[in-house]
């Protein structure tokens, strides 16, 4: 019997057009994880793309290689198609118009002509024959990338690789790895018994960030011996730790670290730090000429500067069409679901990255959202 990494490459040997994607919380562990795979495929000759929903994009890891080849949308991905007999009538010419959203085909016989028979229709086979997930617990996970193709996720098999306990196992090759502090650390066991020079420096750059990103720089508490030796290894095969550790954790340009003081004076905490949220109001990022997507900065300092945190809760207004509204980004550690934590508001995102959006004063909105976190936290094992 083939082993589960055996099964990995026999698919991926037979596939002609892969898709990787990952959950549309743009997470430092999927992004970097779907990066290596992307490049480990090109380099063994295999044709793939990369798509993600555009999720509050975190740009904080564009500095990885290939990250500008990351799309957001998954573009022809199956093919109408209209077919004439052309047995008994040879074409002269071909042309099209389109009248009041019709796509009027106007095709001229050589001599002759076609009637309805000859006229027949179809769609094609999708455009990849496998699918391949990375730190990815359900497919829900992946937003409208799933939402709008359920069928090609249903009738394409799905390679599904994951370290979560949450994983709810929904490939037809499932690789989740319990022990894994990252999916970057499977990646790497799986490209090394491929091949151990397939890992080159832009692959090993990306294994690290995944691994350095989960672990806030190797900071949390399920940092293995395996992890550390892995990191290592990287690191001697051309990973560029200076440049990651720099880029994550101390490039923050003079905007962030204005917004960061904003975020702390108004940081409160509650069940005994297991909880810290703050409040932004707009006039904090026109000052700070900054936006939503520099928030997930703010969220990982927070994350890292206070170990013991299970839930980042940042409370801010937004302009949508002229209007104020308040919005929430609730982030949750020790495979806590965000969106259940705030359920009754019904959110957006995914199980570690939740997103809600009141039409109330940021103050009352405030008091609502930290109310129902808490009642909910207290139901679970911290």
């Amino acid at each position: 019997m083939l082993t589960i990494e055996q099964q990995i490459f026999e698919q991926i040997k037979k596939a002609k057009n892969i898709l990787i994607t990952f959950k549309k919380t743009w997470d430092g562990d999927a992004v970097a994880s779907a990066l290596a795979i992307y490049m480990f495929l090109k380099k063994i000759g295999k044709d793939a793309d990369i798509v993600a929903e555009k999720f509050d994009q975190n740009e904080l890891f564009s500095f990885l290689p290939d990250y500008k080849e990351i799309k957001n949308s998954l573009d022809n991905l199956r093919q109408f198609i209209i077919s004439l007999d052309i047995t008994n009538t040879k074409v002269d010419q071909i042309k099209y118009r389109v009248e009041d959203n019709t796509l009027n085909f106007i095709i001229s016989p050589k001599d002759g002509f076609f009637n309805h028979d000859d006229i027949s229709s179809h769609s094609s086979g999708f455009k990849y024959d496998l699918i391949v997930t990375v730190d990815t617990p359900d497919l829900e996970s992946l937003g409208k990338i799933y939402d709008n193709d359920t069928e090609f996720f249903y009738k394409v098999p799905i390679i599904n690789i994951d370290h979560h306990p949450a994983n709810e196992d929904f490939g037809q090759i499932n690789l989740v790895e319990l022990t894994a502090i990252s999916t970057s650390e499977i990646l790497f066991s799986i490209f090394e018994n491929y091949s151990r020079e397939i890992i080159d420096e832009n692959i090993a750059t990306c294994l690290l960030a995944g691994m350095i990103s989960k672990t806030n720089s190797f900071k949390t508490q399920n940092v293995s011996p395996k992890a550390l030796s892995i990191a290592g290894q990287l690191i001697s095969m051309g990973a560029k730790r200076e440049e990651i550790v720099n880029r994550l954790y101390r490039s923050h340009s003079l905007n962030i670290l204005n917004l960061w003081g904003r975020v702390l004076t108004r940081l409160t905490s509650a069940m005994e730090n297991n909880l810290v949220w703050s409040t932004l109001i707009n006039d904090d990022f026109v000052k700070t000429k900054t936006n939503e997507n520099d928030l997930m900065e703010i969220i990982n300092d927070l994350i890292v500067s206070i170990p013991q945190v299970k839930v980042v809760v940042i409370i801010y207004e937004k302009i949508i069409n002229e209007k104020i509204s308040t919005q929430a980004l609730i982030y949750s550690t020790k495979n806590i679901n965000s969106l259940n934590l705030v359920k009754e508001f019904k959110p957006q995102g995914a199980k570690s990255m939740a997103k809600i959006i009141l039409n109330k004063h940021y103050k009352e909105a405030e008091k609502e959202i930290i109310t129902s976190i808490k009642k909910n936290l207290r139901q679970l094992p911290l």
